[in-house]
């Protein structure tokens, strides 16, 4: 996975939940970096930088769409 790069990162692991899903559907290779650790102790954000979110370098137009629609369209009531 040394070829992936990252394209944005959260601050906490509730954040990322929706993304996760729509990129499982797309069927998108990605990971999370500091995940694991960050739902353990959110805290531990700030010391890490956040969570990463990485992808394959062929994917990194699709998601940032994705991450845009998200921005734009996502309206929680």
């Amino acid at each position: 996975m040394t070829e992936f790069v990252t394209i944005t990162t959260f601050n906490f692991a509730h954040e990322i939940i929706v993304l996760k899903s729509i990129l499982d559907n797309r069927e998108i290779e990605y990971f999370f970096q500091n995940e694991n650790l960050i739902s353990v102790d959110p805290l531990a954000s700030f010391a890490y930088g956040g969570i990463h979110l990485k992808v394959h370098p062929n994917d990194i137009e699709v998601v940032k769409e994705i991450l845009n629609d998200l921005n734009t369209n996502l309206d929680i009531v």
